[in-house]
């Protein structure tokens, strides 16, 4: 099969499109043909070592839908030719209703070979069908970053009513976040560098939005009269004071990523005298993604695509990743599809 192989960390340019054997599934595993895949921040970021892959070769991509192609020992449910989206989520332990994976993370792509190829093997527990009418490209496009979102707005308690704040919105995660965040009843004002950004934040059901960069705690309680009680931020350094300013009494700051940097400096008499919460979240169950792909399928949620490359010009598809100019997923295609 064919496969974008990462053999070292020099960024993006590492990617090189190399025939590789087709991998065959185990006791438990499915095989699938991908049709779509999509691109997250993590298959930038394992290209620069951050993180890098325990082994080379290595192939990325953690999002795809495709077609099962076999099927190993033991897997009932599925069969040759089932049109199906993959769940990038590994190591799931159905005990654990909280926090995911019994703090045994696992993600396709990361830590096992992904869907920047042909083919990909995985868990029978990691596919659902493709919903009717739903196009291959939405289909491959909002597994991982929607259901990320999703677990997020969960772990932060978000209710009908509230207000909710999303920090540097546009990318994957927190554009879903801000239209999970609607669906589920919230109040959502957003911020961004880009105004353009924000412009189709506010298209897309928005209540306004602010500039990243400037005191954008004051701009909310004057456009909205009151704190937020979700702030959904991502940022990190550049924007962690302003966020926890935008947090009313009781507020809950919810955060999976850093952008700007890994370490935020925090004033410890605020956090408590507010009773404020700081919360961390990481992927997601696979009730977390079944319930988002119920969402997507009845056309409740709608999944953001930038664009669509063929799968030999995956290395510009990265570059406009890491330019960060496009708004929606990113989307590589298989030829004859």
């Amino acid at each position: 099969m064919r496969a974008w192989i990462l053999n070292d960390t020099r960024g993006p340019s590492s990617y090189t499109l190399t025939e590789v054997e087709t991998p065959e599934p185990g006791p438990g595993q499915v095989r699938v043909r991908l049709v779509m895949s999509a691109l997250n921040r993590l298959d930038l970021w394992m290209s620069m070592g951050l993180p890098a892959p325990k082994h080379f070769p290595h192939v990325a991509g953690g999002d795809g839908a495709g077609v099962v192609d076999a099927v190993g020992d033991g897997v009932e449910g599925w069969a040759p030719g089932t049109e199906v989206i993959i769940s990038p989520s590994l190591g799931y332990a159905p005990t654990t209703s909280h926090i995911p994976f019994s703090g045994k993370l696992g993600v396709l792509g990361e830590h096992s070979w992904g869907t920047l190829a042909d083919y990909v093997v995985l868990p029978a527990s990691n596919l659902v069908p493709r919903p009717a009418g739903l196009r291959w490209d939405k289909a491959a496009a909002y597994g991982l970053a929607y259901s990320t979102a999703y677990r997020m707005l969960r772990r932060a308690r978000l209710r009908d009513g509230d207000l909710m704040l999303v920090v540097g919105v546009g990318g994957g995660v927190s554009s879903a976040g801000m239209l999970i965040g609607g669906l589920m009843g919230a109040e959502v004002y957003v911020t961004s560098t880009s105004p353009a950004k924000i412009e189709r934040a506010v298209r897309l059901g928005a209540a306004g939005g602010f500039a990243s960069g400037g005191e954008f705690s004051k701009e909310l309680r004057q456009a909205a009269g009151r704190q937020a009680e979700v702030v959904f931020e991502n940022v990190g350094p550049a924007t962690w004071s302003q966020s926890m300013r935008s947090l009313a009494p009781g507020g809950r700051l919810v955060t999976c990523g850093s952008t700007s940097g890994p370490k935020v400096e925090i004033s410890v008499p605020p956090l408590f005298f507010r009773h404020l919460e700081i919360i961390g979240s990481t992927m997601f169950d696979h009730e977390d993604f079944a319930r988002v792909t119920e969402w997507v399928a009845g056309g409740d949620l709608p999944v953001l695509v930038d664009s669509v490359y063929p799968f030999e010009r995956l290395p510009e598809a990265l570059d406009r990743m890491k330019a960060g100019d496009h708004q929606g997923k990113l989307v590589i295609e298989r030829s004859g599809t």
